[in-house]
């Protein structure tokens, strides 16, 4: 068994030594430094197990490298004592690049610039490569951006056959392209965004109507319709499918079209005509869907309004911002009446709707943090989302009757580690709901219920979410098990998701009654085609079909994986900036002190958002004094032995910034003394009387447990934008919070990973 080889993905730690990502799924493979020096991170390797550590881990020995990787080298060019090198910026690459003298370019030291290798690392030579790209100074405005978008190899330039057909489109919407529309123009549809959106690709519209034989409305959403202007196969669809989706950062964008279609003619705005798919619900008082129809239209946007003016206009129909928009007044109220009647269907549906913290980074002129704020989601924020949802729904619904292929979006209930890892958390805190073999979305929402008025209750909200798998674009319906819908699909964003803009042209192929065939789209690059691959290692199989998928079927599936892995490539890199941004912001802030709350317990220490600043960072075990702790993972806790004080999820603590690691996106913290005081206090209870402070032993580790990433719900940020209030750790195997796990500094603490 030790002898057999696998074919796996290096991933390099900083510390200098790796793993083997298995292409199996099996476990992870330690690779101690030495078994590094041949390999970099991203090679492609064949791998074989010669021995198990004391733990019983299995580490192993590269036999074979397979491929390398293409991925370029982003660092910082350096002389020493007169030979020029690159300090890779991502520290998991492990090894300087040697530069030869005529290969430097026009770079200057200390320039962060993009190597191309041209020899690979060897047992007893380093790798060797050329300048490429010089990007300039660290501190430049958006450097943090210009290093991420390579760093995770984001398409960031459209090809020039796609700019040419850019340019040569229309200005306007013509009389030619309203042919077999229907006409909206008269229908005051609105757009509702946040003040800094620039696409705007849903508008809305509701009226009462008689449903049945009850009341009801009458509910229409307006979609961008970008698959009138991107043909498929097309230079710009070409262009689009490589990038799967727009990029979020602070303070830019990387569209997944060009400009002129993204926040020109396919956009949405007030005042001017657009091209548009509908879907028409009527929606009942219980907010059941009774029917719904899809049509392309042309629409003409009666305003551009914000989430601030319609909550506004809500809670006061009398005040300055429904004096402004005083005609809309009307059907603003009617679309918060449906959105309540949507809301009662939810409830009884039972989705999971966990209440969290979302941050939002606001920068100043030069890219700099001024600040770190909360996300506040108010009622104009619930409406849009609702209104969405249902048209997601309908839309996978008409796709799945007509049974013609799609792309759903499908997201699993947990698997049933992440369900005994729970229970044993719930037992543990003693709440007495559970879940069982076959959980439903709605013990999920009851325990929520059950305990939101504990002091605790923020932490086992977080635990709930942990549990939550990751959703997925695939051809096979097997339902959204957060939102508790048999079918779901994305519909609403085809400016910025490819997915979206299948299902539309899926839709109009029905509605054409044809069938829509997917393009010879090109093929993934190395980085898509990894993340795909480990996806579909993880991803459950159709249970519904026994039979071998046709060529149909797996180019459908191809482009779910490659769309979905895509997404993580975009989650991953806007992290990466976010972290960057923290960790330059916390620089200034050395030696401050701030109260904070424990958000996350390893064995190798403790991570603490701060209350403030709503930046995480690091409390080390080695930072906790010299008290013996013990990691319980059940209870997500550390203890210490002589003294029995715990350090728990929820547990509040003050902090001083003791040390900011800019390249590794790492901010340590440590206890202040006033800590010190309450490890004696808990002695000297434990002991009644006076205690001798606690001898200095090293500390104890253990495994450490997997975290999930900081989203507010397994469907947040469906809608818009990415994942805000990402942790100051960078997303890298071993040295932080990634998109759903923590490992440790040292073999010793690796762990296992979990968007919606």
């Amino acid at each position: 068994m030790l002898l057999s080889e696998f074919e796996g993905v290096v991933a390099g730690h900083r510390d200098g030594h790796g793993f083997v990502v298995r292409d199996d799924g099996q476990p992870d493979l330690y690779l101690p430094p030495n078994e590094m020096r041949a390999v970099l991170h991203k090679d492609r390797v064949k791998a074989r197990v010669v021995r198990q550590d004391r733990r019983g881990r299995p580490e192993g020995r590269v036999t074979e490298i397979l491929e390398r990787s293409r991925a370029p080298i982003i660092g910082r060019l350096l002389q020493e004592s007169g030979v020029w090198l690159v300090a890779p910026e991502d520290k998991r690459y492990g090894q300087d690049v040697l530069i030869p003298k005529g290969a430097t370019g026009s770079a200057k030291p200390g320039e962060v610039v993009v190597v191309e290798l041209t020899e690979p690392p060897a047992l007893y030579g380093q790798p060797v490569g050329r300048v490429k790209e010089v990007l300039g100074d660290i501190d430049d405005p958006g450097m943090e951006i210009e290093i991420a978008v390579r760093k995770y190899d984001v398409p960031h330039e459209f090809s020039e056959a796609a700019l040419a057909q850019s340019r040569g489109l229309p200005d306007k919407v013509r009389a030619s392209d309203k042919r077999a529309r229907i006409d909206l123009t008269d229908v005051p549809l609105v757009t509702i965004d946040g003040e800094d959106a620039r696409d705007f690709d849903d508008a809305v519209y509701c009226e009462p109507a008689k449903v049945g034989r009850g009341k009801g409305w009458r509910l229409l959403v307006a979609i961008a319709d970008v698959s009138h202007y991107v043909e498929t196969g097309s230079p710009i669809d070409v262009d689009a499918y490589d990038r799967a989706t727009s990029v979020y950062f602070p303070r830019r964008v990387i569209p997944m079209l060009p400009e002129k279609l993204s926040n020109g003619l396919c956009s949405l705005n007030p005042e001017v005509e657009r091209l548009c798919m509908v879907c028409d619900m009527l929606i009942n008082a219980k907010g059941e869907i009774h029917a719904y129809q899809f049509y392309p239209a042309v629409m003409f946007s009666h305003g551009r309004l914000t989430y601030t003016e319609v909550a506004a206009v809500l809670q006061n129909t009398r005040g300055p911002e429904a004096q402004q928009r005083r005609s809309l007044v009307p059907h603003l109220l009617n679309l918060h009446d449906v959105y309540r009647a949507l809301l009662g269907a939810r409830e009884r549906r039972g989705a999971v709707d966990f209440e969290t913290t979302e941050t939002q980074i606001v920068c100043d002129e030069s890219g700099r943090i001024e600040r770190i704020v909360p996300r506040t989601r108010n009622d104009a924020h619930k409406l849009i989302e609702e209104a969405m949802l249902a048209a997601n729904v309908c839309s996978a619904e008409f796709i799945a009757q007509s049974k013609h292929l799609g792309l759903y979006r499908v997201h699993d209930g947990p698997t049933p580690e992440k369900l005994e890892t729970l229970r044993q958390y719930l037992k543990a805190l003693g709440v007495q709901q559970t879940v069982g073999d076959l959980p439903r979305p709605m013990d999920f929402q009851q325990i929520a219920h059950a305990t939101q008025e504990r002091p605790d209750a923020a932490q086992i909200h977080q635990m709930l979410l942990r549990s939550m798998s990751q959703a997925i674009y695939a051809p096979q319906n097997q339902g959204h098990f957060g939102l508790a819908f048999e079918a779901y699909t994305h519909f609403t964003s085809p400016i910025r998701r490819y997915p979206d803009l299948l299902v539309h042209r899926v839709i109009k192929a029905i509605l054409l009654e044809r069938k829509y065939h997917l393009p010879n789209l090109p093929t993934p690059g190395e980085a898509h085609a990894k993340l795909a691959k480990r996806l579909a290692t993880r991803k459950p199989p159709d249970k519904a079909s026994k039979a071998k998928p046709t060529a149909e079927m797996l180019g459908w599936q191809a482009a779910g994986l490659h769309c979905s892995a895509n997404e993580r490539r975009a989650d991953e890199a806007s992290r990466d900036v976010e972290a960057w941004l923290k960790c330059k912001y916390m620089r200034e802030r050395l030696g401050e002190e701030f109260g904070g709350v424990v958000t996350a317990v390893t064995s190798f220490g403790l991570f603490v958002t701060l209350d403030s600043l709503y930046v995480e960072g690091l409390v080390h075990i080695t930072e906790l004094g010299g008290e013996y702790f013990r990691f319980d993972e059940t209870r997500q806790e550390l203890r210490g032995e002589r003294t029995g004080i715990r350090y728990a999820l929820g547990s509040r603590v003050n902090v001083q910034v003791s040390r900011v690691d800019l390249d590794g996106r790492r901010i340590d913290f440590r206890l202040v003394r006033g800590e010190d005081d309450l490890v004696m206090r808990a002695l000297r209870d434990k002991t009644g009387g006076e205690a001798e402070p606690p001898t200095t032993r090293p500390p104890k580790t253990g495994r450490g447990a997997g975290r999930s990433g900081k989203s507010a719900s397994p469907y947040a940020s469906e809608r818009r934008g990415t994942a805000a209030g990402a942790p100051a750790w960078s997303s890298t195997r071993g040295t932080g919070p990634s998109a759903a796990g923590r490992k440790g500094r040292a073999p010793s603490g690796k762990t296992k990973k979990s968007r919606r």
